[in-house]
């Protein structure tokens, strides 16, 4: 990295909004913030936007939390306390602090208003803001490169994404320049790119301000009736000021392949969790050049006894004690424990999970600390497993943290 790019870099900072409540992946934010609800095997979801921080040369680090952090809180002492305060290098984690007001975060735009006091501390030529909740590895750097080049007040990451499932995501229209020229915040009639009726381009969460413009419009919104919103309020906004770009995510991918995703609905977190166990994986966690950090606990290494060649495709994390078992597209944290005779498919455990002799899970979410009972059947008749966990429409069964279950 040139003088030039580490210049640049120490006059941005980094905000990461982690106070999402996560109703939509409830049972798994019972006890949790979205962004700590664990994920492929060792992980937590803000690990990956923390990696990209870090490897993309961003050190000085605002964490926003709100909504049960102590979970969250901890992972990042014990597993993110490794920069060097003296050099001007640091991960913080902000709570409300009420200075203006007495309520907590009405929104994202409410969240980086009312720590307007740490932008006046630290007098940042210009904001990176984040969500902690997508599973994605990209070069923030290229995109601050572009901002500055461009000139412009803010600059959005976009990704093209099918036309159905645009309805969930801000939209925006761009021209050959790509200025933004329309947005949208979930649009009932998402508009189509020009050349492909099928995509639409979408917002990721990614902005990078100049801090100047960022505090005089949450200022001025703070002010309205509105809901505070990035997506609703601030971007459309300045978008009809005229100096608003995209920045296209394929140009600061660190992936094999364009992988973004969205996991805040239960489904589409199993899917991500999925994707790492497919034939051909479409999201790379073993690229030593662009690592996920997280914290590792001390176990010792995993046993695994396969019952026979229809155990396949697996993420098995440490500590776990596998016996005669059949395990097809599964995840299994650590010190996980699966007895003799189980049978488990396209299933996701998490840490300290015990299951029994001759249970079988079919697409089963199953949080810390349960211990599935010998010879039961979940995945199986969902009618029954409605009747005791979370059945997503497709069928995935979700078992919450330290639920006692009769056989």
């Amino acid at each position: 990295m040139n003088a030039n790019h580490v210049s640049l870099l120490k006059q941005t900072l980094t905000m990461l909004l982690a106070g999402g409540q996560g109703e939509r992946l409830y049972p798994l934010t019972r006890d949790r913030a979205k962004p700590a609800v664990p994920f492929g095997g060792i992980y937590r979801i803000i690990d990956f936007t923390l990696s990209n921080c870090l490897n993309s040369g961003l050190r000085r680090i605002y964490v926003l939390t709100q909504y049960k952090s102590s979970s969250l809180d901890r992972h990042l002492q014990g597993g993110w306390s490794i920069l060097n305060s003296e050099l001007g290098e640091y991960i913080y984690t902000i709570p409300p602090q009420l200075r203006l007001g007495d309520h907590w975060y009405r929104g994202t735009a409410d969240a980086i208003f009312q720590n307007i006091y740490t932008l006046e501390q630290e007098r940042p030529e210009r904001v990176l803001i984040l969500s902690g909740d997508h599973i994605y590895k990209m070069d923030y750097r290229k995109m601050v490169e572009a901002h500055v080049e461009t000139g412009a007040d803010l600059t959005v990451a976009c990704i093209e994404v099918p036309l159905k499932d645009a309805n969930q995501l801000g939209v925006m229209e761009v021209d050959g320049d790509s200025r933004i020229i329309g947005f949208e915040e979930k649009p009932s009639e998402p508009r189509a790119l020009p050349d492909n009726p099928d995509q639409a381009l979408a917002s990721m969460g990614v902005y990078v301000f100049n801090t100047d413009v960022l505090v005089r419009t949450i200022s001025e919104d703070a002010r309205k009736n509105t809901t505070h919103d990035f997506g609703k309020n601030i971007i459309p906004t300045l978008v009809e000021q005229g100096n608003v770009f995209s920045f296209n995510f394929k140009h600061g991918n660190c992936n094999p392949s364009v992988y973004w995703r969205d996991i805040g609905l239960l489904e589409a977190y199993w899917e991500a969790n999925m994707d790492l166990v497919s034939d051909n994986p479409e999201f790379d966690l073993y690229d030593a050049n662009w690592p996920i950090r997280t914290y590792h606990s001390p176990f010792p290494p995993s046993r695994v006894f396969l019952k026979n060649i229809a155990s396949t495709r697996m993420v098995i994390s440490g500590g776990c004690l596998v016996h005669d078992t059949v395990l097809d597209r599964c995840i299994l944290s650590n010190n996980v424990r699966v007895e003799r005779g189980a049978e488990l498919s396209e299933s996701i455990l998490m840490e300290d999970v015990t299951v029994g002799e001759n249970a079988r899970l079919r697409k089963t979410i199953v949080d810390k600390h349960v211990s599935i009972p010998a010879g039961i059947q979940i995945g199986y008749d969902l009618d029954r497993d409605k009747q005791r966990f979370t059945v997503t429409p497709n069928g995935v069964v979700v078992i919450p943290q330290g639920l006692p279950i009769e056989a």
